[in-house]
């Protein structure tokens, strides 16, 4: 394996969380998907040892499967460790991918099982929130608008952060990073329709958490005032 395969995973731990997780940039926008054909033709050139094409697949993924593994463990530190140790393994591998490989379940199958393994036997379940906001980034707009789109997205991330892991998990991969629900079964290892039932229970509580702040909010500044 070409020793500048590595180079990508090992400059990223040198950057800052910002770099692989927008928290307040207001410009930062989500990844596109990547067309089919696109992927394809990455993961040919991959498969024979263009580094070029590492790099494209290191810059365009990173910052989805760092967000994904930080959402799941509320960690910064061990979600940039594992995140790494994504790239490092799609570098020592790159040459035995099958050319019918999908890369964006394989990168995050390969993330949640980093998870799983790291995490196995720990009671620890619940998310920090530590300031999270969706990586979909904060729309410009008057003062007013910013902090009242500030609030929302914390209060997202807080309904999120409160799912268990099997709904949230199920949630991030087909609703925040556009992974087919077949697509997210593969990645968790479970049933589609198995996959389905979770999301739509995440979905579900989800709102019903986001209605439970909104109707607490009135009587928490009539407290505070």
């Amino acid at each position: 394996m070409p020793s500048s395969f590595v180079y990508p995973a090992q400059r990223a731990a040198s950057r800052g969380v910002t770099d692989f997780f927008p928290v307040t940039r207001p410009d930062a926008g989500r990844c596109g998907r990547v067309d089919p054909e696109t992927e394809r033709a990455l993961l040919e050139r991959l498969r024979l040892g263009d580094t070029t094409a590492f790099d494209a697949i290191y810059e365009h993924f990173r910052p989805r499967v760092f967000a994904f593994v930080f959402r799941m463990c509320g960690r910064r530190a061990l979600a940039e460790d594992l995140s790494q140790e994504v790239w490092l393994r799609l570098a020592r591998h790159a040459k035995c991918l099958r050319p019918d490989t999908r890369l964006r379940p394989w990168l995050f199958t390969v993330a949640r099982n980093l998870l799983v393994s790291q995490l196995r036997g720990s009671a620890r379940d619940a998310v920090t929130l530590d300031a999270i906001v969706l990586a979909s980034g904060i729309p410009v707009g008057t003062p007013e608008q910013l902090v009242a789109a500030q609030h929302t997205y914390v209060r997202l991330e807080r309904a999120i952060a409160s799912l268990s892991t099997d709904l949230r998990e199920a949630l991030l991969l087909v609703a925040v990073e556009q992974l087919a629900p077949s697509e997210a079964a593969e990645v968790v290892g479970v049933r589609p329709e198995t996959l389905r039932q979770r999301l739509s229970r995440a979905r579900a509580q989800v709102g019903h958490a986001l209605e439970a702040m909104e109707r607490a909010t009135p009587s928490t500044r009539r407290s505070s005032s």
